[in-house]
């Protein structure tokens, strides 16, 4: 009964949103108050009725309920109850109601928290929502219904993909859904001031914190895919350059390239036309992941499902919104005018600057990932671009983009000088410099390009902190100045140094790591890094639904005791899958990490040894990033009031049909 309720619960909310994205629609464009105000009534009883479903759907997984078909073929009574609440969006069907249930509670946080906005516009941007949760729930209802019956039912479900028992894995698609689906209100927002045609510093005022949030959680939501890619998959890296990676990576460009342009927008006035369509393009970028992992057209750890039909409607559906958003953008944004006029050495010009070489990263990207995809589909050739084409063209595009992060904040608005901004980093140039020169002779002769990355990483961190401190520094009162700092600025240099960490972290994990591989008897022993590991033999341990191969491993530094490392393989029972669970000895600054391979069967074992430099700043780099991100979003400019707009008006031949 339950799971009727919720796909009943499904079904009215189609029924829902199909009011909210026609009503208020025609309520705005005929001005009539009434029938606007009924999209914010229908965005929260959108919200209401998808609950109910996804809460449905999680009592079924929760209760072991094997006459649903999705609980049969993603759960098992025997499984943890951590992975059978997990498993509800561990599968197609139960991911695609989260997306929908997220994009219904950004809809509805829209209606709650906007009151300050214009009613017609608000109107217009929930219309767009409930739009695309049309799409969204006719997916569901059409072609992948989560609440599908199976009679008779099992004893027994199938179980949950062993990659995905894992508490890393567990969180990190709703964090990267709340990204993907944030970036729908940047679109509603786009394409509602496209039908207006009132583009604005308030209108920039109300999508920067909609665009922070979701580039928020997107951030963590990369950074956890990553450290789950490290620790479970066992091959001591952080990022292959996987296709679905790369879909998760181009609307975060693209929403760090809105970020910066909207303050454009707000501050002078300018670049208008680009920030709508940047908008537009994040969240149609996040639909392209969408379609990469659901589709069937590529084969990864990521994805979910290998069925062309649904691949197909996804596909007609990104095509709609993409197209619906570019070809209004094409009809109506050349009549936005310019705005504000600046000078190239200008606060405006740093950060159109750093919108082309996000956008250009964001592209190189683009074209790595489908060109293999076109070329099979047009002549059945099977080529792979992989991590030297991407390295090869990201890391000369990031160069120029680091080296101007740290001087556009101290560029003034409209028109500026460079020389004074460069006079004041000179320290942190120099000591940058003495940085990447270390590290191209004391550390590593052989990497010249490592050492440069590595100069880069230390000029984005003693940048950042030159500009906070320009900001307090001048004798007395500098405590006081301090605590008056806009914390949109605070969390701006957050953001800034962290994402200097992530880069040393990758220099070191990615160009200084070293690596050892042998096979081990019982009290064997092996030098590696500076350590000495003996493996003391292997155990056979049982767990709730596997069966583990344990080894230890003692770990000794100078012959006194250091630490035991025990990686693992796990023998899922379910499936008769063997996964690998490492182990990790971290201090922060580096990582000992070890996976255990399969026996010779004469008692020896083949035992992997990672020495991993800096490969914790990694994820602490895009903590920090997150965190400057919600630091930001506590700015009360950021939540409440807006500036006086000043209207840009299409001309009357331009209006729109009443």
């Amino acid at each position: 009964m339950i799971p009727e309720l919720g796909h009943f619960a499904l079904i009215l909310a189609l029924c829902v949103a199909l009011v909210q994205g026609t009503v208020p629609l025609y309520g705005a464009a005929r001005g009539e108050p009434a029938l606007m105000a009924l999209g914010r009534m229908a965005a929260l009883a959108q919200l209401a009725l998808v609950g109910v479903a996804f809460a449905a759907l999680t009592h079924a997984y929760l209760t072991s309920d094997f006459t649903v078909a999705n609980v049969v073929a993603n759960s098992h009574s025997a499984k943890p109850m951590l992975y059978k609440f997990t498993g509800v969006w561990g599968n197609h069907e139960g991911s695609m109601l989260l997306w929908t249930l997220i994009l219904a509670l950004f809809g509805a946080a829209v209606a709650a928290f906007g009151e300050n906005l214009p009613e017609t516009l608000r109107a217009r941007v929930l219309a767009i929502q409930a739009l695309l949760g049309v799409g969204f729930l006719a997916f569901l209802l059409f072609t992948s219904n989560p609440f599908e019956r199976v009679f008779p039912p099992p004893a027994d479900g199938n179980g949950l993909n062993p990659l995905l028992q894992d508490p890393g894995l567990a969180f990190h698609p709703p964090l990267l859904y709340l990204g993907y689906v944030g970036f729908s209100v940047a679109y509603a927002f786009a394409v509602a001031a496209l039908i207006e045609g009132r583009v604005d510093a308030a209108w920039a005022r109300w999508v920067r914190p909609w665009t922070l949030a979701a580039w928020c959680f997107l951030t963590l939501g990369i950074a956890l895919g990553s450290w789950w890619a490290y620790y479970i998959l066992g091959w001591g890296g952080f990022w292959f350059w996987d296709p679905v990676e790369n879909a998760s990576l181009m609307p975060w460009l693209a929403g760090t390239a809105l970020l910066h342009s909207a303050i454009v927008v707000e501050k002078r006035d300018a670049l208008k036309s680009w920030t709508v369509l940047l908008a537009i393009l994040a969240f149609s970028l996040s639909l392209l992941g969408t379609f990469l992992v659901r589709s069937g057209v590529l084969t990864s750890v990521h994805a979910f499902a290998q069925d062309p039909a649904r691949g197909l409607y996804i596909l007609a559906f990104l095509l709609a919104v993409t197209g619906g958003g570019l070809g209004l953008y094409a009809w109506r944004a050349p009549a936005l005018k310019p705005g504000g006029l600046f000078q190239p050495v200008s606060r405006e010009g740093g950060l159109i600057l750093n919108n082309l070489l996000l956008s250009t990263l964001a592209v190189a990207v683009l074209l790595g990932t489908l060109y293999p995809l076109f070329l099979d589909l047009l002549t059945g050739e099977k080529v792979s671009v992989g991590p030297p084409f991407f390295n090869a063209t990201f890391v000369p595009i990031c160069a120029p983009l680091f080296a101007a992060l740290c001087v556009g904040p101290f560029l003034s608005w409209k028109r500026s000088d460079l020389w004074p901004a460069l006079r004041r980093l000179q320290i942190a140039f120099a000591v940058s410099v003495a940085a990447a020169l270390i590290a191209a002779f004391a550390i590593d002769g052989r990497s010249t390009l490592a050492a440069i990355a590595f100069g880069f990483g230390v000029w984005l961190i003693l940048g950042t902190l030159a500009g906070a401190l320009d900001r307090v520094a001048g004798g007395a009162g500098a405590m006081q100045r301090l605590r008056r700092l806009p914390r949109a600025f605070i969390g701006m240099s957050i953001a800034h140094a962290g994402l200097g960490v992530v880069v040393l972290g990758c220099v070191g994990a990615g160009a200084w790591n070293l690596e050892a591989m042998r096979a081990m008897k019982h009290g064997d022993r092996m030098s590696f890094a500076g350590y000495e590991f003996t493996l003391r033999g292997v155990e056979e341990v049982p767990g709730p639904n596997w069966i583990a191969e344990r080894a230890t491993l003692e770990v000794t530094r100078g012959g006194a005791p250091f630490t035991t490392l025990r990686p693992e393989r796990r023998l899922f029972t379910v499936q008769r899958r063997l996964i690998a669970e490492t182990a990790i000895q971290t201090n922060l600054v580096r990582d000992l990490y070890a996976t255990l391979g399969e026996s010779d069967g004469q008692g020896a074992w083949v035992v992997r040894l990672y020495f991993n430099p800096l490969a914790p700043w990694i994820w602490l780099g895009a903590a920090f990033c997150a965190l400057g991100g919600f630091v930001s979003l506590t700015d009360r400019r950021l939540r409440v009031g807006a500036p006086s707009r000043r209207r840009t008006v299409l001309p009357p031949a331009a209006q729109p049909a009443e």
